[in-house]
């Protein structure tokens, strides 16, 4: 028996309060903070932070509460949390070689579409970064074929088929992939998204 029935809610209903993200970006588009919200609410701010990542889900009673405080409804950000899920699937690109048998030439395949938490990218066959650069928000690198040199903080590293490297935000770093078997895969958290430092 799952928790939902056990504290006497319908399951449907508990799915339908997943609301995390409309209540993140309409608290935001408000310019309120968490300790605002939670004052004008009467709800804790742990159990705020938990609905906004949907660790929790509120009651249909407490998520009214939370709607009068960001001055919008329940039904609003029900539907605006409905409208907030997604699910997609990018399909797998043909790319061993040309007709020839020549390899293909390097290319970038953009894995997650439209204005997401993450942004990811597949690098296929060689590959040099000009110069150094860094992102605002934390990196993971995965090389799933091949290998890359990176150097990061002035220090050098190299990895191979089934490596990962993470670089947390602000990390200056570089990167070369060689061979065009090559195959790594880049996840950023999005520029458009803040985190906490050192969170």
């Amino acid at each position: 028996m799952d928790a939902d029935a056990k504290d006497g809610r319908d399951p449907k209903e508990t799915e339908r309060l997943r609301v995390g993200t409309a209540v993140r970006r309409r608290r935001r588009a408000l310019d309120l903070t968490l300790a605002s919200v939670a004052e004008r609410s009467g709800l804790s701010v742990p159990f705020l932070s938990q609905i906004e990542n949907d660790r929790a889900r509120p009651s249909r009673r407490s998520l009214q509460r939370v709607a009068d405080a960001l001055e919008t409804t329940a039904d609003r950000l029900i539907a605006a949390s409905d409208a907030a899920r997604t699910v997609t699937v990018s399909r797998a690109v043909e790319s061993a070689a040309t007709d020839d048998g020549t390899p293909a030439a390097p290319r970038t395949r953009r894995l997650v579409y439209g204005r997401h938490q993450l942004e990811a990218l597949e690098f296929s066959g060689e590959h040099d970064t000009e110069g150094e650069f860094q992102h605002r928000n934390d990196e993971l690198m995965y090389v799933a074929d091949g290998t890359v040199e990176i150097e990061a903080e002035g220090r050098a590293y190299r990895l191979g088929r089934g490596d990962t490297l993470f670089l947390s935000g602000g990390v200056r770093h570089r990167w070369r992939a060689g061979g065009a078997e090559t195959r790594v895969v880049v996840v950023t958290v999005a520029e458009h998204i803040e985190t906490p430092p050192g969170g």
